[in-house]
């Protein structure tokens, strides 16, 4: 006679050994996914440019969790000859995976062969803005007339030293026919940003892009000036031709040019361009 206990207490020994089996054959496969993602983890090497600095900011928390991998990032302007510019870091030798720039700057960085054929993506517009010290007088800048009164009646004006500042005093005094007369109050501010100049009272008007006056305490944003004599900047993202990690750059710049970083740069004062993409 077949004892029904002893038959069940067999089979419960045979479940257990196939269940510590099948425990330990998955425990393994845990510990080798986790050890590949470890193993492919990167540190990715970063030059950003300061119209893009808020967003990238916002964002970095998020890319480096849901990806393993960290940002090491240098800060600098997209141009000019100051000593964290991005092409004078690069010209120094310092190394980076990713260049985030102004469109035209880093076309000009793959012209010299500093950035791979094909991995510009761009990643959002910016607009210039204007600003002046919180709770002083705010100008009429609705009509180009209005914001030329506002020019000829400040005492001094400020701007950047990278694509807006360039524009400025290149393009748009000259198109105004006061180019001559901004001589001796307008200038050019390098490395710093422009809001803390006029936030410190040096100038009484401030110019540069709206990503760049917004995170800066002690200043009123006036608004965008006119769009007849606007100047619209493009920043985009690039791989660098001795990138150690291609692969995680490439992951970089996918996310910021996703639609899932759009609300977050439009928040910085830009305008993302995922969905054009």
């Amino acid at each position: 006679m077949i004892d029904p206990t002893g038959a069940a207490r067999g089979e419960a020994r045979h479940f257990i050994r196939r269940l510590g089996r099948f425990g330990s054959a998955a425990l393994l496969a845990v510990s080798v996914t986790l050890s590949s993602s470890l193993l492919h983890a990167a540190e990715i090497r970063v030059m950003n440019s300061g119209g893009f600095s808020a967003a990238y900011k916002a964002l970095l928390a998020d890319f480096e969790k849901s990806t393993g991998h960290t940002l090491k990032t240098a800060w600098g302007p997209s141009m000019g000859t100051t000593e964290n510019a991005i092409p004078v870091r690069l010209a120094r030798g310092e190394k980076a995976d990713v260049l985030i720039m102004v469109g035209s700057a880093l076309d000009e960085m793959a012209r010299r062969g500093a950035v791979v054929d094909g991995s510009k993506t761009k990643l959002a517009n910016s607009p210039i803005g204007m600003a002046v010290k919180a709770g002083a007088p705010r100008p009429d800048i609705s009509t180009v007339e209005a914001f030329k009164h506002a020019l000829l009646a400040a005492k001094t004006i400020a701007y950047s030293d990278s694509a807006s500042g360039v524009y400025i005093e290149k393009e748009m005094l000259p198109k105004l026919g006061i180019a001559d007369a901004m001589k001796g109050k307008a200038r050019m501010i390098p490395a710093t940003p422009v809001a803390e100049i006029v936030a410190q009272g040096e100038a009484e008007l401030g110019f540069q892009q709206v990503s760049e006056l917004l995170p800066v305490h002690g200043i009123d944003y006036v608004g965008l000036i006119p769009p007849e004599v606007q100047k619209i900047t493009t920043f985009s993202a690039g791989i660098t031709t001795n990138a150690a990690e291609p692969e995680a750059a490439r992951a970089l710049i996918r996310y910021l040019s996703s639609a899932t970083a759009a609300d977050t740069i439009r928040k910085t004062g830009l305008e993302p361009l995922s969905a054009t993409q």
